[in-house]
C-alpha cells in the first residue's frame, strides 16, 4: 500500500527531476579565450610592434572584459597600460573594432561615459567561428599603428580581417 507520505515523496522527486531537466536545457555552449590562446595573441602582436619600432602596451581580455595576459614595453608611455587595457575591453564587449567605436563618439557624445573602456583606435575583437571570445588592445603608436599591431594579435587566434 502506498501511503500518502511516499506519494509526496515520489511526486515531489519527479517534480524535482523535471526542473533538473529543464535547467540542463537551457545550458549553451560557447567558446572562451585560454590562456595559452591569450598569450598566442600577445606574442603575435609584440612581434607586430617589434617589426614596427612601437614601444607599445598590449592588453588581451577575456568576452567579460578581464585581463588575461598583458605585456609592456620597456619604454612604453605611462598612460598606456589603462589606455590598453579600456581599448581591449571595448573591443571585447561591443564586439567590434574601437576604430569603429572612435567614429561613432561625435554622433553619440554619452558613448564616452561608459566605464573602464577606451574608445580610441586600437581595440579589436577576438572572432572565432562568428563569436566574439575576447578582444585586443594596443597603445603607444599611432592610432594607425596601434591598430595594425592588435589586429595581428586577434588575427592570431581568431578570424582574418
Amino acid at each position: 500500500m502506498i501511503t500518502p507520505k511516499r506519494r509526496f515523496a515520489f511526486v515531489f522527486a519527479l517534480f524535482a527531476s523535471c526542473f533538473a531537466l529543464a535547467a540542463q536545457a537551457q545550458l549553451i555552449d560557447k567558446k572562451a579565450l585560454s590562456l595559452a590562446e591569450a598569450r598566442k595573441a600577445l606574442s603575435a602582436a609584440t612581434d607586430e610592434a617589434r617589426k614596427n619600432n612601437v614601444n607599445a602596451v598590449i592588453a588581451v581580455v577575456d568576452d567579460g572584459g578581464f585581463l588575461v595576459a598583458y605585456e609592456k614595453a620597456d619604454k612604453a608611455g605611462r598612460i598606456s597600460t589603462d589606455v590598453a587595457i579600456g581599448k581591449a575591453r571595448a573591443a571585447s564587449l561591443f564586439r567590434r573594432s574601437t576604430a569603429g567605436l572612435e567614429e561613432a563618439v561625435p554622433k553619440r557624445p554619452a558613448m564616452t561615459t561608459i566605464p573602464d573602456q577606451v574608445l580610441l583606435q586600437g581595440g579589436m575583437p577576438i572572432n572565432v567561428d562568428g563569436e566574439v571570445i575576447g578582444g585586443v588592445g594596443v597603445s603607444g603608436g599611432s592610432p594607425q599603428q596601434d591598430e595594425v599591431i592588435a589586429a595581428a594579435g586577434a588575427n592570431a587566434v581568431g578570424v582574418k580581417r
